[in-house]
């Protein structure tokens, strides 16, 4: 099955914390499909980025040539969307498709879901409909937008409950920032992931998390840069957006389209959270120094200080595990790492499930943006591992939103903008049953129900 079969895929509405993410995804797209800022093509790139179909997963053809994106950004803040108005690829992007508002949601999950947001949501909805009434085969959506702040956590849920509505059959992907253990951008992170999470647990088929703070040390330690920022973080997570979305876009011997990751990852409807890991994460000083097999490679994925989110896959157990790898790799390499994978003691997998590998191989080497910290490497692996060790992060969260709900601290601001208080005491407890879900899950002996006297 080749990628040119599933093209014209996902518009990626996207929010303010991910909206460099988006951007930044976007940059690589350009590199690896041999296309310039503009968006016209590049006579100087190399011609195997061309292949057929290539470039109508993520872009339509205009009339005069130019490849414009299949992208939305969308901001109640004006100032983030006016930077991408006005950057270095002001010209890339349909204007039609940078959509902002007046004011901000003030980090308020309510603004953004029941009263600026509410404003919005009607012509976002319409812009999404035009770019998908463009594509030739929607497969899905790829939505980007955090958990934390009012944007993210608000529109982004109200925006998905729409996309449920209108594309109950389409993938939705999302990328979402999650709240980080130690660093906290803004006080009422715990309501605004909480509740966020309440909304889209029914609408969201899969949702990759990200964690700031785990980023920030992957680069602070593998790349030596001391003091990474977000275009560092951004780079990393556009690497792994990439490496998911290579399969619809070039050939290689294991395709993934994005119905696969819902059939591989997600063993119940609410548990689809999966963890991201990316190797190598090597800057150009070390890389002489370092192995690039495949099973090495692998092996780096599985180290819990790789993985994406902090919490320790060791004291869980994985349901279900992906590795897509990309560039000079067979299947036989990929075949024997995860049996040398499977003989470790370190990795537990649930025992109802003995087989929980999904392979995808893609021949398209991963590209190295120029001035990037990160060598240029002839192979590369994403993992998204579902694991019952993420409920050591809803955990966090739920502790945090205990002890300011316990004063009901902070809370008339969400009620001032037409919230029931009732909705957090529900959001809670939905959090609870998560956790409960996944404890569920991790334990070995199945819950026997009572068998039907008929039969």
């Amino acid at each position: 099955m080749s990628s040119p079969l599933f093209t014209n895929t996902q518009p990626v509405p996207s929010t303010k914390s991910n909206l460099c993410s988006t951007y930044r995804a976007f940059n690589r797209y350009l590199l690896e499909h041999g296309l310039k800022a503009d968006g016209h093509l590049n006579p100087d790139a190399a011609d195997e980025s061309r292949s057929a179909g290539s470039f109508e997963t993520f872009f339509t053809e205009s009339s005069n040539g130019k490849y414009v994106p299949r992208s939305i950004f969308v901001d109640l803040d004006p100032s983030p969307v006016d930077e991408v108005r006005t950057g270095t690829y002001r010209q890339l992007f349909h204007p039609e498709t940078l959509i902002s508002g007046n004011e901000d949601a003030a980090n308020n999950y309510a603004r953004g879901h029941y009263t600026i947001g509410k404003e919005m949501v009607d012509s976002v909805s319409d812009r999404i409909r035009r770019v998908a009434d463009n594509c030739s085969s929607l497969q899905g959506f790829l939505v980007f937008h955090s958990f934390g702040g009012g944007t993210g956590s608000g529109f982004g849920a109200l925006l998905l409950e729409r996309l449920s509505t209108e594309y109950g059959k389409k993938s939705k992907l999302e990328f979402a920032i999650y709240p980080s253990p130690r660093v906290s951008t803004a006080v009422v992170e715990p309501y605004n992931a909480v509740l966020s999470t309440h909304s889209t647990i029914e609408n969201a088929d899969c949702t990759f998390l990200v964690d700031n703070e785990a980023v920030y040390d992957i680069c602070r330690r593998n790349l030596d840069i001391p003091r990474p920022g977000y275009e560092h973080l951004n780079r990393l997570i556009a690497q792994v957006v990439s490496s998911i979305t290579s399969s619809l876009r070039f050939d290689g011997a294991l395709n993934v389209d994005l119905a696969e990751f819902q059939t591989n990852l997600v063993p119940f409807p609410r548990i689809h959270y999966p963890l991201i890991s990316f190797a190598p994460v090597v800057s150009s000083n070390r890389s002489s120094h370092e192995s690039f097999k495949v099973q090495d490679l692998t092996f780096q994925c599985f180290e819990p200080h790789n993985q994406m989110v902090v919490c320790d896959p060791r004291k869980g157990k994985y349901m279900a595990v992906a590795l897509l790898y990309r560039g000079d790799v067979v299947p036989r390499d990929c075949t024997q790492a995860v049996a040398a994978v499977k003989a470790k003691a370190s990795f537990n997998l649930v025992e109802w499930c003995p087989t929980g590998f999904k392979l995808g191989i893609n021949y398209q080497k991963p590209m190295c943006v120029p001035n990037s910290e990160l060598a240029p490497v002839d192979r590369s692996v994403s993992m998204l591992s579902n694991t019952t060790s993420i409920a050591e992060a809803w955990g966090r969260l739920d502790h945090k939103f205990d002890l300011m709900y316990a004063k009901r601290a902070f809370v008339h601001w969400y009620v001032g903008e037409g919230m029931e208080e009732g909705e957090f005491s529900e959001a809670r407890e939905d959090l609870a049953a998560l956790e409960k879900d996944y404890e569920e899950v991790a334990s070995d002996s199945p819950e026997i129900e009572d068998e039907d006297p008929e039969y």
